[in-house]
């Protein structure tokens, strides 16, 4: 489908907006519920989750920090906080002296698997029930937009 060249300025504006706002308010409840249930905060969850979705549950700091979008001193407190929580490690890459792994421990695997099911719970509460069968539209589009606007 091509784009109407002719939309309105303040309806495509509008409509960004809308986005954005329906994200911040569903992504606001979605941390407050797993703030609520498990004492993690926003950054913790993110790094928890990509985690445990990566292969043996590890990842080179520094793409883990870039993918979780946060400074080098900003991930490097986060997680300290989750070393001292026992949630994950540090581990020398035994290849290359220069890498260190985040690698969940056996308390953050278990964490981590409580709060990627807890938010599949809510996400399926608060995105799919009120979207039904435009949740997988939403998704792409999304995808869409995140491969049109990154920088490679």
């Amino acid at each position: 489908m091509t784009p109407d060249p002719k939309t309105d300025d303040d309806e495509i504006v509008t409509w960004w907006g809308l986005v954005i706002e329906g994200y911040l308010a569903t992504q606001d409840k979605l941390m407050g519920e797993i703030a609520e249930r498990l004492g993690l905060a926003p950054a913790s969850f993110d790094i928890l989750l990509r985690l445990v979705r990566s292969p043996d549950h590890r990842m080179p700091m520094t793409k883990l920090a870039t993918e979780a979008a946060l400074s080098s001193g900003g991930f490097t407190k986060v997680a300290d906080r989750l070393v001292a929580a026992d949630l994950i490690c540090r581990v020398p890459s035994p290849d290359d002296r220069r890498v260190t792994f985040a690698a969940l421990t056996d308390h953050g695997l278990d964490m981590a698997n409580k709060a990627r099911s807890a938010a599949a719970e809510i996400l399926r509460r608060i995105v799919l029930t009120p979207l039904g069968d435009d949740a997988g539209a939403l998704a792409a589009a999304m995808r869409t937009l995140r491969e049109a606007n990154t920088d490679r």
